[in-house]
Formats: C-alpha cells, structure tokens, sequence
C-alpha cells in the first residue's frame, strides 16, 4: 500500500485533508468525507466528551484535576488543546456539533489565568497565538487578542511567553504560535496594518534560523526541533514551521535546508514516522513515538507537493 492509500485508510480527519491535499477527488468527494468528522472516530470522541460547561477534562489550559502546585504538568485533555486538535481536524466551523460546542465554550469558559472570557485570549504569546488560530476558525473574532500579540513583540521580531518575567530574547515555539495566529486571523477577515508588520517580522525571525538554528552561529538549539511531531501543542519543529510557509504560498530559500531535511525522513515505503511525542494525559491517542504517522506524513507529503510545484 503506498503512502496516500494508507492515509485514506485512516480516520475521517486524515483522509479529507489526503483527498483534498494529495488526490484529484472532487470537490463533493472532499466535503462528504470531512462532514463524517463529528459522527465518526477521533472527532466523535473529542465531541462526545464536552460537558454541558463547555470545559473539556474539567479545565481550560489545563484539566481540573491538576493542581497549582503541579503547573509545569504536561496534560493535553483541557478545553485549550482539545479545540485546537479540532481545527487540525478540519471539523466544519458551520457544523451544528461545532456550533453548539463553540456557543459553549463562548458562553462559559474562562481563563484560569484571570477569568477572561476564553476567546478574549490572556497574556501568553503561545497561549494566545494558538486561541488566535481557534477563534478565527470557529468565526470567534479575536481582535483583542491580535492587539495584544502586537503589544507583546520583542525587538529582535518574535515572542517569547517569559516576556513578563524579564525575556528579552525570542523563542521559536512561542513566535510560531503568533505567526500562525496572526495569519489565520487575516485569512478570517482581520485587516490591521499593525498586524502584517508584526507577523512579517515574526516570519524574518524564524527563516533567518532556517527554522532551527542559531543566528550567531548557525549550531541547532534544541535537536527536538529537527525531530518531527505531533500533535505540535506549543512546540516548535521544523515541519510545523513549514507548513505555515506551505499556507503562505512562500517559498522562500532560506527553507531549502529544513526541507530536505523532512526529505530524507521518510521510510522506505514513503511513510514518516512520529519522532517525538510531546507525552501528557490526552483524550485520543494516535500512534506511539518510532512508529509510522499518518498525520506526520500528511503534512510532510504536502509540504514537499508544495515545495517541489515550484
């Protein structure tokens, strides 16, 4: 079975972004398959475990159960990251399910950080970026929330969520939440002169890096983010950073590195496999870290179709 077979092979959400992305299937083929995302698989179970409340697992960043004491707990169960997994997904913003789960979320979440309402955002630059990305799907808005990724830039053009706390260098993982924000509130009808200077900025940030290195002397930072993963949560790697250019249509040459690199992970059969997994309790689990990855190798098959139209 060759690589977009397999991925048709899979759950809802992979295969209508497959069909969409790496088939000539028409465009009725493509809404029918992603319409069967709340009705079936990983999209059921996300949608069927929302309370009445709007909170997913009992919280909004995190899950209810984890305590202050336990804050640098890693745990992908709460509201935060599981309206994220649905917009990786795909699940129609006009759905009914999504209606009715968003209108929740709306109506009655609030961030543990100081009660704002959830799609207001709050002070994170990662945190906010991702919220950003959310709102603009689900038709949310999320103007306050762009204004406050514009206020909280760094001189050098990215982000950093340590900023409050006297960072005054920029990190990867938080200026590729705000880039990806920014743009996804653009695409939703956002229109801000401020807004394209600082997403411009956090992009420059990122390709003068190649997307993982160091600008002083061109050494990688952190191996993790040569190592492809998912779901991303906050992180960083270099395959999420192209596939925002891959959204852009920028095919810059300063890419040219971190492509080849994805290149040259995939498997004999054309597969790519899950390199690291950010662990943490979830809802749904995919597959386990050194094993093939059917999201991992959707988005690297459609970053390289991208790349190489050129």
């Amino acid at each position: 079975m060759d690589a977009v077979d397999w991925l048709l092979d899979s759950d809802p959400a992979i295969r209508w972004q497959a069909l969409r992305d790496l088939t000539d299937a028409t465009p009725a083929e493509v809404a029918a398959e992603r319409a069967r995302i709340p009705h079936e698989g990983w999209g059921r179970t996300l949608l069927g475990e929302q309370a009445e409340d709007g909170l997913w697992d009992g919280g909004t960043y995190r899950p209810g159960w984890i305590s202050p004491e336990r804050d640098g707990f890693d745990a992908w169960s709460g509201t935060h990251f599981t309206l994220q997994q649905l917009v990786d997904f795909g699940l129609d913003p006009e759905s009914p399910e999504a209606r009715t789960a968003v209108g929740r979320v709306r109506e009655n979440v609030r961030w543990e950080h100081a009660g704002e309402p959830y799609f207001e955002g709050e002070t994170e630059p990662c945190i906010n970026g991702v919220t950003l990305t959310i709102a603009s799907y689900f038709g949310e808005g999320g103007d306050t929330i762009a204004r406050t990724l514009v206020d909280s830039r760094l001189d050098d053009g990215g982000w950093n969520c340590w900023a409050e706390y006297g960072a005054r260098v920029s990190s990867y993982h938080s200026t590729i939440c705000a880039v990806e924000g920014l743009r996804d509130w653009q695409r939703a009808g956002g229109d801000d002169p401020q807004v394209e200077e600082v997403a411009r900025a956090g992009e420059e940030y990122l390709l003068e890096r190649g997307l993982y290195r160091r600008l002083s002397d061109g050494s990688v930072p952190d191996p993790r983010m040569t190592m492809l993963s998912y779901p991303v949560r906050w992180y960083h790697d270099v395959l999420r950073g192209l596939e925002h250019f891959r959204r852009l249509d920028r095919r810059d040459p300063r890419l040219a590195d971190a492509v080849e690199l994805v290149r040259g992970e995939a498997d004999a059969e054309g597969r790519w496999v899950l390199e690291n997994l950010h662990e943490g309790s979830v809802i749904v689990e995919f597959e386990m870290e050194g094993f093939p990855s059917p999201w991992i190798t959707l988005r690297a098959l459609r970053v390289l179709r991208w790349w190489d139209a050129a």
